[in-house]
């Protein structure tokens, strides 16, 4: 399974940009993307190192949520089986 990640643009170098997914940054080749309309504070996709294509803030902010959300889901069904393992042991 392929999964890219909507990262907001904190800084332009070049054929470079360094972008933010919450608190963790990433360096993403602009190589796959016409990127002479994007600025700072553009959302892109990211997979693979490369920015795939431009997001609107919106879609952006939105899709980040929803990672969120199976991020609280995945924590909770940890949390659900580690205390039915001890339960069972």
């Amino acid at each position: 399974m392929c999964l890219s990640i909507p990262a907001r643009i904190e800084e332009i170098d070049g054929d470079t940009a360094n972008c933010s997914v919450g608190t963790a940054t990433y360096n993403a080749s602009l190589h796959l993307i016409s990127h002479e309309e994007l600025k700072v504070g553009d959302y892109v996709l990211i997979h693979t190192g490369f920015a795939i294509q431009k997001l609107d803030e919106e879609e952006a902010i939105e899709t980040l949520k929803t990672f969120e959300e199976f991020k609280s889901l995945n924590e909770s069904l940890d949390q659900e089986e580690k205390e039915t393992n001890q339960r069972i042991v």
